[in-house]
């Protein structure tokens, strides 16, 4: 038998006020958009969503290396942020972080 929580699993916010200050403003337009953030490098700006691996249910080829992204993989998916997003390009996440220090590759064949 497991021993007796007196204690609740719930940490209840009711009647607290936060006391730490205002929320993150990143952290708040990531939850209001679903997940999207922007970004500005030297190749412009993006906007950038994160794809968890369970939701992953297409092949897609990176364009930073050129190798498929495997359905379940988790990655993330790019475009411009003033587009008609036709330029959505699927990346993996560590293409993406590593595309200022290289250039695209060609696909192979």
């Amino acid at each position: 038998m497991s021993p007796r929580r007196n204690s609740s699993r719930r940490k209840s916010a009711r009647g607290r006020k936060d006391a730490s200050g205002p929320a993150d403003e990143d952290a708040l337009m990531l939850r209001i958009t679903g997940g999207q953030r922007r970004e500005t490098g030297p190749d412009g700006e993006y906007v950038i969503r994160s794809i968890p691996g369970a939701a992953a249910t297409k092949i897609y080829r990176c364009p930073g290396c050129a190798q498929e992204i495997p359905t379940g993989m988790a990655h993330v998916v790019a475009w411009r942020p003033y587009g008609d997003g036709e330029d959505r390009r699927h990346w993996h996440s560590s293409c993406w972080e590593r595309r200022s220090r290289r250039s695209p590759r060609a696909p192979r064949h």
